[in-house]
């Protein structure tokens, strides 16, 4: 008997629970996703605010490194020396690290032997410019009045350790040259007088305003305003360059906080420079330069004058 055959029907498979839905999903990943323009329009703006804060963070940041550059202007090459003034002076080197590295330069001129003012000892600190080769006319006047002086290039300028120059480090230098008065060269605070020009009389003020056992202070031709070289550069309106540039020198604050006498040299007195020195509580004198005249025996005679004041005392 021939074999039966048999009919085969196809019955459709039935799709497992949640098959359809999956096949949809799998049907629609195929397919592009559409962003939507609001979305783009957020992207966008956000990558352009990160942009403009990473370059505002930094331009704040070289505004903070090299803003010091606006104000102080140092120099390393110091090309003259109180010998071509004609003056006898001993080289220094002094505020030394642990590792035996002097960290500033300087000169010691002494006072003319049989000089009634050679009791006093006067540390000059000189301006933003330069260094201390630049200073042989104001060494030789102060050594023509009859004291000892000691003069020396901060950090960052002529010979002493290079460090980036700031109200704090020269500070700290200034405190370096009273202690090495005292403590090496056995100078009583007493007879000791600082005397600064431009910058370094602001610098002078403030340190003698910490230090009311000095002898006294000469301010010759401060700076009303040190600091607005540096705020009122274009760059400063953009970054908040108060809160990343310590450095004040503030005239007026330590003019009313100083107690030792106090001989104020202005070529030129301005409305501002008067009001500041008015408020000077301690023992104090005014000398107004002529500029037509010879500044130079106007100054040498001022100081030699203050000088006499200070060793009657």
């Amino acid at each position: 008997m021939p074999p039966r055959k048999t009919k085969l029907e196809l019955v459709p498979r039935k799709p497992p629970p949640g098959g359809q839905r999956n096949a949809e999903e799998r049907q629609a990943a195929g397919k592009p996703q559409l962003v939507s323009g609001r979305w783009l329009l957020a992207a966008l703006g956000i990558t352009i605010s990160a942009a403009v804060l990473c370059a505002w963070l930094a331009l704040g940041v070289l505004f903070w490194q090299g803003s010091w550059q606006l104000l102080y202007h140092p120099s390393a090459t110091v090309t003259g020396t109180p010998a071509n003034a004609g003056l006898a002076f001993d080289p220094v080197a002094f505020a030394v690290t642990d590792a035996g590295v002097p960290q500033l330069k300087g000169w010691w001129i002494p006072a003319a032997q049989g000089s009634p003012l050679e009791r006093l000892t006067v540390i000059y600190l000189h301006g933003s410019d330069g260094n201390l080769g630049d200073t042989e006319d104001a060494l030789a006047q102060l050594h023509s009045a009859g004291v000892n002086v000691f003069a020396f290039d901060y950090r960052g300028y002529g010979q002493s350790e290079f460090v980036r120059p700031s109200e704090a480090h020269w500070r700290q230098d200034a405190e370096s040259a009273i202690d090495y008065l005292e403590g090496t060269r056995h100078i009583h605070s007493g007879a000791i007088v600082l005397d600064g020009e431009g910058l370094g009389a602001n610098l002078a003020l403030e340190v003698a305003a910490a230090h009311p056992e000095l002898a006294g202070v000469v301010v010759d031709a401060p700076l009303s305003d040190p600091t607005a070289a540096i705020f009122s550069d274009a760059r400063a309106r953009i970054v908040p360059a108060r809160l990343l540039v310590r450095d004040r020198y503030d005239l007026e604050a330590t003019a009313k906080a100083v107690r030792v006498p106090v001989l104020w040299i202005e070529p030129v007195m301005h409305d501002q420079e008067s009001r500041i020195f008015a408020q000077v509580t301690a023992r104090k004198m005014m000398v107004s330069i002529n500029p037509s005249g010879n500044v130079y025996s106007q100054t040498e005679d001022a100081l030699t004058r203050w000088f006499d004041e200070l060793r009657a005392r």
